[in-house]
């Protein structure tokens, strides 16, 4: 594997991401604007869900792990 292709594979994931994020903040938002959820709602367990990440990367990494 190149160089030009490591480049080329980062930019469709690039690619990939945007599409994934584009389609998941959407939903949110049409289920926001249908009074399924509230904004707030969203906020608080984005919170939650990263700081249940960084404690696991923390845990992790007091054991050597990257």
């Amino acid at each position: 594997m190149n160089k030009l292709d490591v480049i080329s594979q980062i930019a469709d994931l690039k690619e990939i991401d945007y599409k994934n994020t584009l389609a998941i903040t959407s939903m949110i938002e049409l289920l926001i604007e249908k009074g399924v959820l509230e904004r707030h709602e969203v906020a608080v367990k984005a919170q939650f869900l990263e700081d249940q990440t960084l404690a696991e990367i923390k845990r992790s990494n007091r054991f050597g792990i990257s």
